[in-house]
């Protein structure tokens, strides 16, 4: 009877879900409504439903309960009952590396398309090589860390001491499994932040000089900002973004970082902004421009499934916007950084050039960050060099 009551939480949970959340908030809210399922039951709901969302939409025909056991035997590499019942004849094999267990239900289900898995291949950028990162949604991603330089050792030394797995992969980024609990590991939050890999890499293209100003635009809780000030602590930063909520994330996150020299401006970057900042010449723009997030869905799986295709136009039409409206507070010679967490070319490449097409701006350097070759997110990244004047309105 237990596999017949795991499959009723999956299926009651799958019902119950829209899309319209962020899974893991729903399922934080579901399980607070429902507080009989222990804490085995949450576990393997959770398991389950984000497997389950992991196959995209491959296999559709399939029963659904089916399709299920597909995605958790491809997901992971430990024991399930619904594995057990639905594919007994796959049942010892999930420990066998994922190309392998591929080539298993290819060879079971001929029906199986990889390019399936991610939908919305059409629009992906030219240089995501697409077998590679149709895979990476079947493996967690990691958690990152970027160490501010000289705390390595310590912040190391603590998390042996909890026994967590932990690679090294600079003097100052580590890799930590999913789900670590850091607040119980680390007193303060001072001496690292939490930010992806491929987000940290963005950095090298900021190129940030002394005494600069600096305005991240889009700022929400204030990750690029905090990067930018520990390539460049003396960089005098501006930042805004056009909800007040975030930048209060943003404020308790510079309190702890012990930034305390800032300027904060609630706009919205679609409207005329000259009077909050018609004396205001930049350095620097970073514009991590509002996006879909595809390079991010290892960690939000639900979205091969829920996402609307046409939003992608959307996307690409406020960024454009964006953009076009926060140039002309740059100085000439000086670099705007356009970054997106997205894999869709309609949202980098095109993006890139309509600013080089009608706004005097010169790239420099563009590249998609291949977070799928590390567990980590994909992300697009362009430095702009800005050519001539534009007359402020």
């Amino acid at each position: 009877m237990r596999i017949e009551h795991q499959i009723r939480a999956f299926e009651q949970i799958f019902k119950s879900y829209d899309g319209l959340l962020p899974l893991h908030r729903f399922l934080h809210l579901y399980f607070k409504q429902n507080k009989k399922m222990g804490s085995s039951d949450r576990r393997w709901s959770s398991r389950y439903i984000y497997s389950f969302f992991r196959l995209g939409k491959a296999l559709m025909k399939e029963p659904q309960i089916l399709r299920l056991a597909i995605a958790d035997f491809l997901c992971n590499n430990t024991h399930s009952l619904v594995v057990d019942s639905q594919l007994p004849e796959l049942a010892g094999q999930t420990e066998l590396p994922l190309k392998a267990k591929l080539a298993l239900i290819q060879s079971a289900f001929p029906a199986f398309n990889l390019s399936d898995v991610f939908s919305f291949h059409q629009n992906l950028s030219a240089e995501v090589e697409q077998e590679d990162f149709f895979e990476s949604f079947f493996t967690q991603p990691d958690l990152f860390l970027r160490i501010t330089k000289g705390h390595l050792k310590a912040l190391m030394a603590d998390l042996q001491a909890h026994e967590v797995p932990v690679k090294e992969l600079s003097e100052t980024t580590l890799a930590l499994p999913n789900g670590t609990k850091l607040e119980n590991i680390f007193p303060n939050q001072k001496f690292y932040q939490v930010q992806d890999l491929s987000s940290q890499k963005t950095g090298l293209l900021f190129e940030p000089k002394a005494y600069d100003r600096w305005w991240d635009c889009c700022a929400a809780s204030g990750g690029k900002s905090l990067l930018l000030h520990d390539l460049e602590p003396s960089v005098q930063l501006v930042v805004s973004d056009v909800r007040e909520t975030s930048l209060n994330n943003l404020d308790d996150r510079f309190h702890e970082a012990g930034i305390k020299k800032y300027q904060k401006k609630v706009l919205d970057l679609l409207q005329n902004n000259d009077q909050d900042l018609h004396d205001y010449e930049f350095d620097g723009i970073v514009l991590d421009a509002p996006c879909s997030g595809s390079g991010t869905w290892g960690r939000t799986p639900e979205m091969l499934y829920y996402f609307d295709a046409h939003k992608i136009t959307m996307y690409n039409r406020l960024q454009k916007g964006i953009a076009s409206n926060v140039v002309k507070y740059l100085k000439v010679g000086k670099p705007l950084i356009y970054i997106t967490c997205s894999v869709f070319k309609q949202e980098n490449e095109e993006v890139v050039r309509f600013l080089e097409e009608t706004l005097p701006l010169k790239l420099e350097k563009m590249e998609v960050v291949k977070g799928y070759r590390d567990a980590a997110d994909t992300m697009f990244v362009a430095r702009l060099i800005k050519t001539e004047e534009l007359i402020k309105t």
